[in-house]
């Protein structure tokens, strides 16, 4: 068996041609980058988590974390391919046990995420995972949580970046990769 997947003489599968681009979703002016067809495809969705997991095999990972909801989608296999364990952090009210928060800043008001108190040790190393890297705030909470909670954020992994966005910007602190990037 190859390495990675391979189409078409031999040539590494092109994951962007499994991203549905829709305009005007959810309000007029904005492009939706759409994964449904790269989940769709056993091919596509097994490289992109190959690809997402490999910078980090030797990055001494001890747990994946991912927020809701399509982070979950790719956190999950990265952490099977890794070897270790997956932590959700979600809105508030969704987790049963205690948790930590951090609020943060949107263009306007606030948002806040949440994650069990007793999901990452002090010491962890932890790569946390999203669909798509665009303003990086959802991201920046999540490392500042993990952070508060004594964990070290060891990377930063996303299926897709829209760099125009600025997201990079506010996660450069942090060991970071991209499998797509659209301007």
């Amino acid at each position: 068996m190859s390495k990675g997947c391979r189409c078409g003489g031999g040539k590494p599968l092109d994951l962007s041609e499994y991203i549905r681009a829709i305009p005007d979703f959810p309000k007029p002016g904005i492009l939706f980058r759409d994964i449904t067809p790269l989940l769709k495809s056993p091919e596509a969705f097994r490289e992109a988590v190959r690809r997402l997991a490999e910078p980090f095999r030797s990055a001494g990972i001890n747990i994946v974390a991912a927020a809701e909801a399509r982070g979950f989608l790719f956190a999950a296999p990265v952490a099977l391919q890794l070897g270790v364990g997956v932590t959700p952090i979600r809105k508030p009210g969704k987790l049963p046990w205690k948790t930590i928060s951090w609020t943060y800043q949107l263009e306007y008001g606030t948002d806040t995420l949440q994650m069990h108190a007793d999901a990452i040790a002090p010491g962890d190393r932890v790569l946390v995972i999203d669909d798509v890297l665009a303003t990086g705030g959802t991201v920046e909470a999540c490392c500042r949580m993990i952070e508060q909670a004594g964990g070290l954020v060891a990377g930063c992994a996303f299926l897709a970046e829209l760099r125009a966005l600025g997201g990079r910007n506010r996660l450069q602190s942090y060991p970071l990769v991209s499998l797509i990037q659209y301007d």
